[in-house]
């Protein structure tokens, strides 16, 4: 089976597993999923959600974190880990953010990755999850992992994978594949004893890497 053949049959089987895929980050404006993903940086989106229930009420736009006390905002952040870089990149994007687009998120994938603590994969969550626009696929470890044992790349790099993902899944599929894909990656083709047995595409998959 040829990887463009496998990536057509993940897409209808994920379709039938998760019909209403979406990332598991809570957010209630573009900005805030924009926060919260860059939150989500070695951390888990359950640890995340349970910071920003508290975190969006406290400070409401780009304003209030630019303007917020960084000692304050440090301990605000302190349980999604790497609290201090976290703080820094969140109050730099809030300020490049009013400086150079008015505060509003802008809307291609050029102009997000110019904001600090912006690259690609957090440029296509907010893409494809608050605009519904397919910028590009959403690659992270789990949509990593499932590809590359499916045998759809060979890449390491997630900007690599995503070239070779976009060949494979069709463009109007983009914005529910990744999210899809991060859902199956995270409860089923775990990294550790990953849920064959009851994997929708057990019979397609070829396991590669795995034992």
């Amino acid at each position: 089976m040829t990887a463009a053949q496998t990536a057509k049959k993940l897409l209808a089987r994920l379709r039938e597993a998760h019909p209403d895929a979406r990332y598991e980050l809570n957010w209630s404006t573009p900005f805030e999923l924009l926060v919260a993903t860059i939150l989500a940086a070695q951390c888990t989106d359950e640890r995340v959600n349970r910071v920003t229930a508290t975190l969006f009420q406290k400070y409401r736009g780009p304003q209030a974190f630019a303007d917020a006390d960084t000692a304050g905002l440090e301990e605000d952040l302190k349980p999604t880990g790497f609290f201090k870089q976290k703080t820094k990149s969140v109050q730099a994007m809030s300020r490049a953010l009013l400086e150079n687009f008015r505060g509003e998120v802008p809307k291609t994938i050029e102009e997000l990755i110019t904001l600090p603590g912006v690259a690609r994969k957090t440029a296509n969550v907010v893409l494809n999850t608050a605009f519904n626009l397919p910028s590009g696929i959403i690659v992270d470890t789990h949509v990593a992992r499932v590809s590359q044992r499916m045998g759809l790349t060979k890449k390491e790099k997630g900007e690599e994978i995503e070239k070779d993902l976009m060949k494979l899944v069709p463009q109007d599929a983009w914005t529910f594949f990744g999210p899809a894909t991060v859902l199956h990656g995270r409860y089923t083709c775990t990294a550790r004893k990953p849920k064959c047995d009851a994997c929708p595409v057990n019979d397609i998959c070829p396991k590669i890497g795995l034992e």
